[in-house]
């Protein structure tokens, strides 16, 4: 194909693309929707036509650069190189292609922020995670990883009283109670079958303890597909409920008084086939010593919403100390036990959820990590018990997004993996956000992260 006058070619030709084209055509795909995720964790994308897609799997589509300073009540925010002026392309990866199960018609691929040459964008998220991926390899390891989501399933009504919209939970059943299978089944089939067919492979499902809470996980991947993975989790999990006439929201803490959403975080590091975590390792506690060291800071990245510190309570099983210790689920970091003889270690992250960009989160965990291994960290003893029964005796993560915004600006090691454009913009987004909650009622807090989320 000849490029018309002035287009700017990105892509190199690529063996996927004739076979993308192929199945746009076999399966009647009309609009492919190009994702990415923003400063503020929301999913954005632009959609391309199929008889435009072969030119812009080359080109991307042109996008402004100023989306990047947006936040989640879509507020532009005053950030040098973000304004009017400027662009960027969103080019998407062919390799993650896939049609929608709940979208009839549409498809999505996964994107990366590209200057208009072709080189790399300062504030793309997924290139972060890229870079991140890429510093592991050069000392001889990767990771897998798999974020292990929880949503609140109902129904989205309107506020009698005048207010925001409210969200309606599906059931009341018990925490794992076999009723609450009954209640969503007709939901968690559609849902498990659309992840099924977009390649993400169920581990397990179950019903968790707030009205409506669901749990459905899914296998670990490499680390720059188990982020992939997660846009994808969550964009399915809202657009199966949507075409049922249902409401489903991964916010940290839509409803005040009921259990928090997570997306507990799960890795293990490995170098070639080699799982570096095992019982023992000396490797797995520096790990945790570099997540320990930097967990404050990681926290601005990893729970990304004013509405996450609703959720990091003592005694929520969320975590709310900078603690580890094996299957302590009120520690920051638990050592998993593996399931089995087949079972690979890993630890578990819990301060995580689902308002975070998970490109910037889990490249920001490789980076903690990564610095305790090299730098031999020692993690101190596990604890084996409830941190909050000792009151004082152990270190308190922070309680609200700004405590976590002044520990991430006070982190050599992650603001320099950042870089100064992806920085300042983030704690721009992030710091308007928490003061634009904070001038408002808890309502409509939880309202606008149950309708983003």
């Amino acid at each position: 194909m000849r490029d018309r006058p002035g287009a700017t070619k990105i892509n190199k030709p690529d063996p996927d693309v004739r076979r993308i084209l192929e199945r746009a055509e076999l399966e009647g795909i009309e609009l492919i929707r190009f994702l990415y995720a923003d400063h503020g964790g929301v999913t954005r994308g632009k959609a391309a036509s199929r008889s435009r897609l072969a030119e812009r799997l080359g080109t991307g589509i042109g996008h402004t650069v100023a989306m990047m300073a947006m936040n989640i009540l879509d507020q532009l925010q005053e950030v040098e190189e973000m304004g009017p002026v400027g662009e960027v392309r969103i080019v998407p990866d062919p390799a993650t292609f896939v049609p929608l199960p709940y979208a009839p018609g549409a498809a999505a691929m996964l994107s990366d922020l590209r200057l208009p040459d072709g080189s790399p964008w300062a504030a793309c998220s997924r290139t972060f995670l890229k870079d991140a991926v890429a510093e592991l390899a050069s000392d001889g390891h990767h990771i897998l990883a798999a974020f292990e989501p929880e949503f609140t399933l109902g129904r989205r009504l309107p506020d009698p009283a005048g207010g925001p919209d409210r969200l309606v939970p599906l059931d009341d059943t018990l925490c794992y109670a076999a009723t609450g299978f009954d209640t969503a089944h007709d939901y968690t089939i559609k849902l498990m079958h659309a992840l099924e067919t977009q390649g993400l492979r169920v581990e397990h499902y179950h019903p968790e303890l707030g009205p409506g809470q669901q749990e459905m996980s899914i296998r670990p991947a490499p680390a720059l597909r188990a982020a992939d993975n997660h846009v994808l989790y969550r964009e399915t999990v809202r657009g199966v409920a949507l075409r049922n006439q249902m409401w489903a929201t991964l916010a940290p803490k839509p409803l005040a008084d009921q259990a928090g959403n997570g997306a507990h975080l799960h890795l293990s590091l490995w170098s070639d086939t080699r799982n570096l975590f095992a019982e023992g390792s000396e490797v797995r506690d520096w790990f945790i010593g570099g997540l320990l060291a930097h967990l404050p800071a990681l926290t601005a990245l990893t729970c990304g919403s004013v509405n996450s510190f609703r959720r990091l309570g003592p005694r929520l099983w969320s975590s709310a100390y900078a603690v580890y210790g094996p299957d302590n689920r009120e520690a920051a970091v638990r050592i998993c036990s593996p399931l089995g003889e087949s079972g690979e270690p890993n630890l578990e992250l819990k301060p995580s959820d689902s308002s975070a960009n998970p490109y910037l989160s889990l490249g920001a965990v490789i980076h903690a990590g990564l610095d305790g291994v090299r730098r031999r960290l020692d993690p101190g003893e596990p604890v084996g018990i409830d941190p909050d029964t000792v009151p004082g005796r152990y270190p308190r993560l922070p309680s609200s997004l700004d405590q976590a915004l002044d520990a991430l600006e006070a982190d050599e090691l992650l603001m320099e993996a950042l870089g100064p454009l992806r920085r300042s913009a983030y704690l721009a987004v992030k710091r308007s956000e928490s003061a634009a909650f904070a001038a408002k009622d808890p309502a409509y807090e939880l309202f606008h992260h149950m309708r983003v989320f």
